[in-house]
């Protein structure tokens, strides 16, 4: 019972994320200066450490790090694919897709987080709730992404709801999976490696520099470096 009112918690806490982002379209600049540290210190202070730890009990760290470099080679190669489309699209009036892959990135992320939460059940209810913990605390912060990432890229606040929605559900899909199939700590070491790499192109690449574009540097640096401040504290008291 317990795991199905956490999983249902991650629901709501990136719900609250996500309205936050909304309602504060105007000031979006500074919301992708703080979601661009937020997914950078998702990747650093969070992805990366339990990759090294899960993975490294099978696999070298090189091989570790290798599979975070190809994450983020093959998100930098998908970008390409699709930008180069977009122009081709733009000219018939289409949409930028863009928005809807880094949205699909963090929905795939939060499913994972959903996986993590209900493996850890299985090893024991009170490691279960230290990672949903951690999940939780950085779940409102995936809110804010999803819609950030919708919008940035000319999305509608209802096709940005819509992915909201679906963003939130992720991890209570993940924590049901677990119920019928499991994932070797290994296996889920690897995966949280690869979505490292994505998140630090998602970050780096993406969201840094639209959030830079056109407005004052000093505030958004400040709102990048409390992104990425919030998530290093959150890491770090839920241990």
């Amino acid at each position: 019972m317990t795991i199905f009112i956490i999983a249902f918690a991650t629901c709501i806490a990136t719900l609250l994320g996500g309205t936050f982002a909304l309602r504060l379209k105007d000031k979006l600049h500074l919301i992708l200066g703080f979601s661009a540290g937020a997914v950078i210190g998702v990747a650093f202070f969070d992805l990366m450490p339990e990759a090294i730890d899960l993975g490294t009990k099978i696999y070298t760290p090189g091989t570790v790090v290798s599979i975070i470099a190809l994450g983020f080679l093959a998100y930098l190669v998908l970008d390409r694919i699709i930008l180069f489309h977009t122009h081709i699209d733009e000219q018939e009036g289409a949409h930028d897709p863009r928005g809807t892959s880094g949205a699909t990135t963090l929905s795939i992320h939060s499913f994972l987080d959903g996986v993590g939460i209900g493996l850890a059940f299985h090893v024991s209810p009170a490691v279960g709730i230290i990672v949903a913990a951690a999940v939780l605390a950085h779940d409102f912060s995936d809110g804010i992404n999803t819609v950030n990432f919708i919008l940035k890229h000319n999305g509608t606040q209802r096709y940005a709801f819509r992915w909201l929605l679906v963003d939130a559900l992720a991890p209570v899909v993940g924590v049901i999976s677990t119920l019928f199939v499991t994932v070797s700590e290994t296996q889920l070491g690897l995966l949280l490696a690869l979505f490292s790499g994505f998140f630090l192109y998602i970050g780096a690449s993406d969201l840094v520099p639209e959030s830079y574009h056109a407005h004052p540097m000093r505030w958004t640096t400040i709102s990048t470096l409390l992104g990425a401040a919030c998530i290093y504290v959150i890491i770090s008291l839920t241990g």
